[in-house]
């Protein structure tokens, strides 16, 4: 741990939380608030020709209704997609669809917004919308990728040629070629990443209350950022963004799906002025499964080359991702950025070529979701390795040790342009073989197969990137009032990662004081007004962090001055270490506490600070391997040992980094075991719209993780950090597939998609037995 790093004494916000005293959407309240509740498709594919609202506006309470005719001349516009690298095939890129605010014409997807009833209570708003008439002429689904781009295939919006919203590609095509052309052997495989829901525990909701005298909106919504979300809505509804006040609540996780605002915030606003009360709208658990944007729906198709010596010379992949009905905020980055920066893993390769067909169909849209398109990365790669050990009979440790970037060569830059900051790679994989018991998995197997058993372990060794973002930089205040306590400020809207604890812990350390005088104020509309980015991309740490860190040695330039006046000595002769400062060569010395105690005398305090700190990146790594034994006789999969060797750079709280590795874990072996959003290929129906029917990991599917650190600072942030956030669903996905797969392999089956429930694993078993 690095000299950071801070002993835990548990986090700030867990005795709001455990006593009940968190406040989350649903939790404000404002006097004279009436309800919102909306009437939506019952048709994936569909022409409107009729909505009659009549019945719906005579209903008891009701105070309005609105339809996409009545809200077409708000202004309301679509929020345009975050554009994809260069890189398009063809030069074509990326097309986005409109997306209309209440479906208007036709609608796209089971689920789609078409009118919004308020009313004075939620129940009557709800009955209300039940009795909105709606007359459909029903087009043709389309479902899946090969639906979608069929010849044949009706197009889901005029502007998109055979439903190809974006054809990205990177690397070099024939210099790839050529390597395959001359390589000793080669594996080919395809591999699922199912589309699932991201699940947060807290459903979507917002609280809209227009101040007429101010003209001004307070907005209350689930977010990951207050005023990155608020400029986003100003985008979508065309009122200025100093106008939309997002008032920060607790989130009750996020996962990429609290990050942009959703079609249903604009028209709430528009209702609050209308009828001068401010409008609350609670989803439900089904709407969020039908609306909250799904994440992966990836497919992938992936090949090897190598030497006679396992030596790597190429790696080539295709990705088909499903963008659903339109295009989310960040869906198409996602599914084509991070393939790019690490699409060969933690490989050399002579030659690399991707490409990333991304696809429109009836279904809900997909975004950026826990990892963003990493795990996908990683675990084509992964997937491919292991397979090319199996076909070399090769210990898979092996195989990649000869083969993986070597801490010597870091920094690394990458076929595609990326550079890799720093990392020891080979000593993850050690770490991870040795705490594994690797070499004793063989007895193991043994054991397992006379209980009737079988047995598999499986290894990834990935790397991510974290950080960047579109902005070019990250603000942050630190403020003092006159009580001497020390308010700092940033835009990170917290959904479980501890921000409360860390921000303060770290002000403290950095300037030497009680950290119990540090308070931390996120997304504050009363605040200071700051530029950054939302809490995405396992970046808040490291960027807030990092500029904390600008601020603190501002702070503590000014706080000198101060220090020299009262020792009656020159600036130059002052030092500063554990929050004191000291004339040089004496014994003379005044605490930054009392520093910051007479600088409050003066209103505002000479040491209020704010600070940025520019975009860079860090590239977290790790190497996980887990054990599974399967019940050949029903398909049932136990995970029997998971270890997880994560560099997330240095640690600034041991104990919250892995409770973000370990929900990362839980994450992701839940996406491998069971989650799957399933669409009826005839009608569009979801079939996995509630918990009766989506399989959610439970706290028995994975034993407590084995958790271990190899540090090696980035160059790239003063703090030396890197992200956390999205290493353990990023490495649970290959290494748990890989475990399945070399199980599975000793009863002769030979190609096996996720998820893996006990019936598919036991069909997959009978058919082997079959062939």
């Amino acid at each position: 741990m690095s000299d950071i790093g801070f002993k835990y004494k548990g986090r700030r916000e867990d005795q709001r939380f455990i006593t009940g005293q968190g406040q989350y959407t649903n939790d404000h309240n404002l006097p004279g608030q009436v309800y919102a509740c909306f009437r939506r498709s019952d048709r994936a594919h569909a022409i409107i020709k009729s909505i009659d609202v009549e019945a719906a506006k005579s209903s008891p309470g009701v105070l309005a209704v609105l339809t996409g005719k009545d809200v077409a001349d708000a202004g309301f516009a679509t929020l345009p997609p975050i554009q994809p690298p260069p890189g398009s095939r063809g030069g074509q890129g990326l097309l986005w669809p409109q997306r209309p605010i209440l479906a208007r014409d036709r609608v796209r997807f089971a689920g789609e917004e078409i009118a919004v009833v308020v009313a004075e209570t939620q129940g009557q708003a709800r009955d209300a919308a039940d009795l909105i008439e709606v007359e459909f002429e029903d087009l043709p689904v389309i479902i899946g990728h090969a639906r979608a781009t069929a010849k044949d295939a009706a197009l889901l919006h005029d502007k998109i040629p055979g439903n190809i919203c974006l054809d990205f590609e990177y690397g070099d095509e024939k210099t790839t070629a050529d390597a395959f052309a001359r390589a000793a052997g080669t594996v080919t495989l395809t591999a699922e990443s199912p589309r699932v829901a991201p699940n947060p525990m807290e459903v979507r909701g917002a609280l809209v209350s227009y101040d007429a005298a101010n003209d001004t909106y307070d907005f209350y919504s689930p977010n990951q950022g207050g005023p990155s979300f608020g400029h986003e809505l100003s985008i979508i509804s065309g009122i200025p963004h100093e106008k939309i006040r997002v008032k920060m609540a607790d989130v009750g996780g996020a996962f990429g799906a609290r990050t942009a605002p959703f079609p249903e915030y604009p028209p709430l606003m528009l209702l609050s002025k209308q009828l001068k009360r401010p409008v609350k709208w609670l989803s439900t658990r089904s709407e969020d499964f039908l609306t909250d944007n799904h994440g992966r729906a990836v497919s992938m198709r992936g090949e090897l080359a190598y030497d006679a010596n396992g030596k790597f010379l190429a790696i080539r992949t295709e990705w088909l991702c499903d963008s659903g009905a339109y295009l989310a905020h960040a869906g198409a980055f996602t599914n084509s950025i991070n393939g790019k920066v690490i699409g060969a893993g933690v490989y050399q390769v002579e030659a690399m070529y991707g490409r990333h067909v991304q696809v429109m169909t009836n279904t809900a849209p997909t975004n950026a979701y826990r990892g963003a398109g990493r795990p996908e990365a990683n675990y084509i790669v992964e997937r491919l390795v292991d397979e090319a050990a199996a076909k070399l009979d090769m210990d898979p440790f092996e195989l990649r040790r000869r083969n993986m970037i070597k801490k010597t060569q870091f920094p690394y830059k990458t076929l595609t342009g990326a550079i890799f900051d720093s990392g020891d790679f080979h000593a993850l994989a050690a770490k991870a073989k040795e705490e594994a018991d690797w070499k004793g998995f063989a007895a193991r197997r043994r054991a397992s197969r006379k209980a009737g058993k079988l047995r598999g372990i499986g290894s990834a060794v990935f790397v991510e990137p974290s950080g960047g973002g579109g902005m070019k930089k990250d603000e942050v205040a630190v403020l003092f009032d006159k009580d001497g306590r020390a308010i700092i400020h940033n835009i990170a809207g917290p959904s479980g990662q501890g921000h409360e604890t860390v921000f303060p812990e770290l002000v403290a350390r950095m300037l030497g004081i009680d950290a119990e005088k540090v308070t931390l104020k996120q997304g504050d509309p009363d605040g200071p007004h700051l530029v950054g980015h939302p809490s995405i991309g396992s970046r808040s740490t490291f960027s807030y962090g990092s500029a904390y860190r600008v601020a603190a040695d501002i702070i503590i330039d000014k706080a000198k001055k101060i220090a020299a006046d009262e020792l009656e000595a020159g600036v130059n002769d002052i030092e500063f270490a554990n929050g004191v400062f000291t004339i040089a060569g004496t014994d003379r010395n005044i605490t930054m506490t009392k520093v910051i105690e007479k600088s409050c005398a003066i209103v505002p305090s000479p040491l209020d600070t704010v600070a940025e700190y520019g975009i860079s990146l860090a590239f977290p790594s790790g190497a996980h391997v887990v054990e599974v034994e399967i019940d050949a006789d029903t398909g049932k999969v136990d995970v029997v040992r998971y270890t997880a060797v994560d560099d997330i750079g240095n640690v600034v709280n041991q104990v919250l980094a892995d409770g973000q590795i370990s929900g990362g874990i839980a994450q992701g072996a839940g996406q491998v075991f069971g989650e799957y959003c399933q669409y009826d290929e005839t009608d569009g129906q979801l079939l996995t719209g509630s918990y009766m029917d989506y399989c959610m990991p439970r706290a028995h599917l994975i034993p407590t993780p084995d958790l271990f650190n190899i540090v090696v600072p980035s160059p790239n942030n003063p703090l030396g950090v890197k992200g956390v956030g999205e290493t353990g669903s990023t490495g649970s996905l290959p290494a748990c597939m890989n475990a399945v797969l070399n199980a599975l392999r000793t009863v002769g089956v030979k190609h096996f998609d996720m998820p893996a429930t006990p019936s598919r694993i036991w069909s997959a078993i009978a058919a082997a037995k079959t062939a």
